[in-house]
């Protein structure tokens, strides 16, 4: 499995917090689904983070089944609506987002406290 990953580092313009995560949630994650071979899409707004950590608004994540398929995802007349529609809702943000490709699998067993 490949996980491509949207970091959304900075801050949400002051009085805007409500309208962007509004304008993700109705206007921008309908169109994660529509990628071909999308798979488990996810939003992560971060709430915490270390003290030296990075201004971190939110991650967002989607799986597809290959390197190949994200290549067709990526090249889908979808991507330049999602693009499109990401640059609009980023006049609500002030920082930078970029992507990082993953590949990897799911931890098999548990960890005990």
């Amino acid at each position: 499995m490949i996980t491509r990953t949207a970091i959304f580092e900075g801050a949400i313009k002051p009085g805007c917090e409500a309208a962007f995560f509004d304008a993700i949630r109705t206007r921008l994650a309908p169109l994660w689904g529509q990628f071909p071979h999308a798979r488990n899409a996810r939003l992560l707004r971060v709430d915490q983070a270390d003290a030296d950590a990075p201004p971190i608004v939110m991650i967002q994540q989607v799986d597809y089944p290959s390197l190949a398929a994200l290549d067709e995802a990526l090249a889908s007349p979808v991507r330049a609506k999602a693009r499109a529609t990401t640059l609009e809702i980023l006049e609500m943000f002030e920082g930078r987002f970029y992507h990082v490709v993953s590949a990897g699998n799911a931890v098999e067993g548990h960890c005990e406290d």
